[in-house]
């Protein structure tokens, strides 16, 4: 039987994954380094080959978005090089590599949500690196799908919901940009949708004239960062005070775009696939949460 591979399952997008199993083709292959290390090239090639992996899904990434000005070698290894070694080991073995981007390869100038078709522009190591990773999967030859998202939350590891949350357990108010725009990602939203296109990916109408695209999902509506806290503290019992303030008052090595909402028109085109409002995931992320209590 033809196997799944999903590299770095144990981030947000990662775990999501391993949650909705039995929607993913095949036998599943949960990695991340230590299981397997992508940065490896050979190891992953015979790894794929072995297993008869025919989807992988690139959830690995170098994240830390102001770490990554200190350490571009380290940041580039992981988010260029190593997807050009995965699309190596696709083109192998005539597998489908789905590899997962982001909204800083743009400059965040823009005066409206981007296209996949826009020019892309990256202002940090970060975006520049990720950009390189599609690049190299463009350029390899390999089938491959290439979904850029923003934002992105769960209720797995640390993100903007949990720090928010945590936050108005410790504080009586607080400061959040208001002068970047872009949209919130539930990751299991994420998820699902890529499950949706991996049940199409054997199709011969999909693979003439869908693959070797990039394509825009995040949830769907538009928000600052403190319009995005202040829904969130909507859903705690906590009464704390949030200030809205210019991005000049947090300094930070990375420059983040100030405009990065993306345009999903194509893949809710092409994979007919339906979308919630960012509101509508948040809230369900956060009865999860204040349940749990992570």
């Amino acid at each position: 039987m033809a196997g799944t591979l999903v590299t770095g399952a144990n981030g947000q997008l990662g775990n999501e994954l391993r949650a909705i199993e039995n929607k993913l083709p095949g036998t599943v292959y949960y990695t991340d380094i230590a299981e397997l290390d992508i940065c490896q090239k050979e190891t992953l090639i015979q790894f794929v080959k072995k297993n008869n992996i025919d989807l992988i899904i690139n959830c690995a990434a170098y994240t830390a978005v102001d770490k990554a000005e200190d350490e571009p070698d380290t940041a580039y290894q992981l988010n260029a090089e190593a997807p050009g070694f995965l699309a190596e080991a696709a083109r192998e073995n005539n597998a489908l590599l789905l590899h997962i981007s982001t909204d800083y390869v743009f400059d965040g100038k823009g005066p409206k949500p981007y296209k996949e078709s826009d020019k892309t522009a990256p202002v940090s190591v970060y975006g520049q690196t990720k950009f390189a990773g599609e690049k190299a999967i463009e350029n390899s030859g390999c089938r491959y799908l290439i979904l850029r998202t923003s934002w992105l939350y769960s209720i797995y590891g640390n993100n903007f919901v949990k720090t928010i949350v945590r936050l108005s357990r410790e504080k009586q108010e607080l400061k959040v940009v208001f002068d970047q725009t872009g949209t919130p990602t539930f990751a299991a939203d994420l998820a699902l949708a890529i499950a949706e296109i991996s049940a199409h990916k054997d199709e011969a109408f999909y693979i003439k004239n869908a693959e070797n695209q990039i394509y825009h999902f995040s949830n769907e509506g538009v928000c600052s960062w403190y319009d995005f806290a202040v829904e969130i503290i909507k859903f705690t019992s906590k009464t704390l005070s949030i200030h809205p303030v210019r991005s000049e008052e947090f300094p930070s090595k990375a420059v983040r775009p100030a405009f990065s909402v993306l345009d999903k028109t194509l893949i809710k085109k092409v994979y007919d696939i339906n979308i919630p409002h960012w509101r509508d995931s948040l809230e369900k992320c956060m009865k999860i949460l204040l349940q749990t209590k992570l």
